[in-house]
């Protein structure tokens, strides 16, 4: 698990736990990734993701704290809001490097193993952003918009391996990630939803092999709408993005 230390991951932790699994926790603060991996009976792996040799180091050590690896949940996130101009070429590889190169890497790393044994899953927790854009967050979208791209191919090259990949596809969640990308969340719709929601739709889509599933459920209609209407959705889009502009 991924950016498992904090918001969506330790959720997700938990809820694992609850489900029979033994969890490896992985997150970049050292105390908190292991209060988690306490509190689930698991196994605590601290890697700073923006850096190179930190994912090989991170697969290693999942595959030796059990032998194998059976799922891979990649939730772990940066994020950043704000005009794209004001961004660094830093701020800009860190975000699609944490996003979604290194979930590429860490697939590469352990999905062999899993089509060896005939079974396995990975699991990607994306965004809305992914799918629709959002104003002020070009970066944080195109990085998720990728890794829906990544999921999808991946889970047609995979058929009939008795590997399963989809998505879990977010809107806002109440957690600390807005308070860390720079900007608040501001908007009235959609709500926030509790992390325990998206821990709990994660669980679902193992089980159940899901390719895709949406949190809150209704959102989806945003990504039907700009399929469907994508004149009418850009006027919307742009009228509600004013506020990144002009702050």
């Amino acid at each position: 698990m991924t950016g498992g230390s904090a918001g969506i991951g330790r959720a997700v932790c938990l809820e694992l736990a609850s489900a029979g699994a033994v969890v490896v926790v992985h997150g970049r603060d050292v105390r908190r990734t292991q209060d988690v991996a306490d509190q689930v009976n698991g196994v605590a792996v601290q890697a700073d993701l923006r850096e190179y040799g930190a994912v090989q180091s991170l697969a290693g050590e999942a595959l030796a704290a059990h032998g194998r690896l059976d799922v891979l949940i990649a939730n772990a996130g940066q994020g950043w809001s704000g005009p794209f101009v004001e961004m660094s070429d830093e701020e800009i590889a860190d975000l699609v490097t944490v996003d979604l190169t290194t979930t590429m890497r860490l697939a590469r790393m352990l999905v062999p193993g899993m089509v060896e044994r005939r079974t396995g899953c990975l699991l990607l927790v994306t965004s809305v952003a992914g799918r629709t854009g959002v104003a002020g967050e070009a970066v944080y979208a195109a990085a998720k918009a990728g890794l829906d791209a990544f999921a999808e191919s991946l889970r047609l090259e995979l058929a009939g391996t008795g590997v399963q990949v989809g998505v879990v596809v977010p809107a806002a969640v109440d957690t600390g990630f807005f308070a860390t990308r720079g900007r608040a969340y501001d908007r009235r719709v959609p709500r926030p939803v509790e992390p325990a929601a998206v821990a709990r739709a994660v669980v679902r889509a193992i089980e159940q092999d899901r390719a895709e599933t949406w949190i809150p459920r209704w959102i989806r209609l945003a990504a039907v709408v700009r399929a469907l209407f994508p004149a009418g959705f850009r006027r919307l889009a742009t009228r509600f993005g004013e506020s990144i502009r002009s702050g």
